[in-house]
């Protein structure tokens, strides 16, 4: 197995042992040589600038990352024959404001940001590359994942940020009044959807979620009474966040045999324990 990453939030000591690391950016040329080189079974695109309120501010740097780069990373696996190209997109974002709660991958696509937007271009490029060049393909529609190893100052989530804070003696911040839902998926139970979607023989985007629309407020409460940490305060809304978001999974289980096993609770209880002991 190989990771490619630039390391501008990812860490050396994360790569499993036994694994090879390439330091190099998705977008970087040199990706087509070293996929040749390697010429890997299957690729798993995760790369991407994750921050909606980064890609408000800079549309053309988040599209330069999601958009070219997915572009680099299929190329790239074309030109070595890789058997099956998985990509990671955002179930939440290609959405936009819902119609229905869940969303089923049939839901209308309008990105109210340009992370969404640029997501949604990707999955354009991969299904170009299913119908033009035959590159088995599968575009993995991720609800909002969370869990032990996750950067609390990159780009991170609002489980990350809350507990970084709430660990540290400091308030969370909430953005807006705090009723804004989200989908929340154990970094596990994606992990698993992924080794999954390398053996599958499905296409198209399939929904990586839980189906549970959860809001902020309850979010904050448990992390607060698991932590003993302070209440959290309010901020002004975020530029391009979303209402409400939650996604179907049902697609995932009848094509892929996959459902999330991690819970909410449990989920929020495992990751408090990772960042706990992190924090030492």
């Amino acid at each position: 197995m190989t990771a490619v990453d630039d390391l501008s939030h990812g860490k050396r000591e994360a790569v499993p042992e036994g694994a090879e690391l390439l330091v190099l950016d998705v977008r970087d040329p040199k990706l087509m040589a070293e996929m040749e080189r390697l010429r890997p079974d299957a690729v798993v695109h995760l790369a991407a600038q994750m921050d909606v309120r980064k890609s408000v501010a800079d549309p053309l740097w988040d599209a330069s990352i999601n958009v070219l780069g997915t572009l680099s990373a299929l190329e790239s696996a074309r030109r070595a024959s890789v058997r099956r190209f998985v990509f990671a997109s955002s179930g939440g974002a290609v959405y936009g404001e819902q119609d229905v709660f869940p969303a089923t991958e049939s839901h209308p696509r309008r990105p109210a940001s340009p992370y969404g937007t640029s997501k949604l271009c990707g999955e354009e490029y991969v299904d170009h590359y299913k119908r033009v060049h035959g590159l088995s393909t599968i575009c993995l529609r991720y609800a909002n994942v969370y869990g032990p190893g996750q950067d609390p100052l990159g780009e991170a989530g609002v489980v990350a940020i809350f507990l970084h804070h709430l660990l540290g003696g400091r308030a969370p911040k909430i953005n807006g009044d705090g009723l804004q839902t989200r989908d929340f998926v154990y970094v596990e139970d994606v992990a698993r959807a992924n080794v999954l979607a390398v053996e599958s023989p499905a296409s198209g985007a399939v929904n990586i979620g839980t189906g549970r629309e959860s809001n902020i407020i309850e979010l904050a409460d448990i992390l607060v009474a698991a932590t003993r940490g302070s209440r959290p305060t309010h901020g002004p809304p975020a530029a391009g966040e979303q209402r409400r978001s939650v996604i179907d999974p049902a697609l995932a289980k009848t094509t892929l045999g996959w459902e999330p096993r991690v819970g909410f609770e449990e989920g929020l209880r495992r990751t408090t324990d990772w960042f706990r002991a992190q924090a030492g």
